[in-house]
């Protein structure tokens, strides 16, 4: 009986109405109107209907398991969101403001700030490759510059300028040494870069190990305060010169 109801189609919802009859599950028995009704216990009926459910013909539609679970995963957003607006002043309306609001303001953070430094586990050297002159790591920066490679760029014109410094002697050439040393010591050498120096260390720090993109304005930074260095005395021999002027000038009198 069971299984002829379910092929004309209203098998599913019959079978279900099995399954919330209160004490007992009354089911037509075939054959004339004279006969008398066929009673079932419940706990039978409900097996019954379980076995008759569990047939394939049932759920050939059945969604599959990524639809149900993409499903679930609406269904808890949307009722995530439902309980936001709820507590949220003015509704999901309200809502929108405070998340348009939040985004606006790590939009401004990041533009501000940039991408996150990663903090280095040790102090970051400045040369890691064999040892090159001064005019060999410009050569390498003006050709990744014409290409728009503005890392490399930017990292081999700070290796220029901390080699030609200690060609001309005024650094000492020493393995290991970290751009922010290197800035510091030059400065005592340079006061009048000593800002420039700095900035340009911390510019290959973060391009190098604080995950940040280098433009082409940073390169062209880096590049000027290569040639002014070039051009520039250092303080020690400035002051020796003016002792011995002074000092010629005053035999001469």
């Amino acid at each position: 009986m069971l299984t002829a109801a379910a092929s004309s189609g209203t098998g599913s919802t019959f079978v279900r109405g099995l399954l919330r009859a209160a004490d007992t599950t009354v089911l037509a028995a075939g054959g004339s109107g004279d006969e008398p009704p066929v009673t079932l216990p419940r706990d039978p009926a409900r097996e019954a209907a379980r076995r008759e459910l569990s047939k394939r013909m049932y759920h050939e539609n059945d969604p599959g398991l990524l639809q149900r679970a993409l499903n679930a995963f609406w269904d808890w957003l949307d009722g995530l969101f439902g309980a936001a607006a709820s507590a949220t002043p003015g509704g999901t309306v309200g809502l929108l403001v405070v998340v348009l609001f939040v985004v606006a303001v790590l939009a401004a953070l990041w533009w501000r700030l940039g991408t996150p430094r990663r903090a280095a586990s040790s102090a970051p050297v400045l040369f890691d490759d064999r040892p090159r002159s001064a005019a060999e790591h410009r050569a390498a920066s003006e050709a990744h510059a014409a290409q728009g490679h503005w890392n490399q760029a930017v990292q081999e014109r700070m290796r220029a300028i901390v080699r030609a410094l200690e060609e001309r002697a005024l650094l000492d050439a020493r393995p290991g040494r970290t751009a922010d040393e290197a800035a510091a010591e030059a400065g005592r050498a340079l006061p009048g870069h000593t800002d420039r120096l700095r900035a340009a260390a911390r510019e290959f720090d973060d391009v190098t190990y604080g995950g940040r993109r280098a433009g082409e304005q940073s390169y062209r930074r880096l590049a000027e305060l290569d040639r002014d260095l070039e051009r520039t005395s250092p303080a020690l021999a400035d002051s020796t010169a003016r002792t011995a002027h002074s000092t010629r000038q005053g035999a001469a009198e």
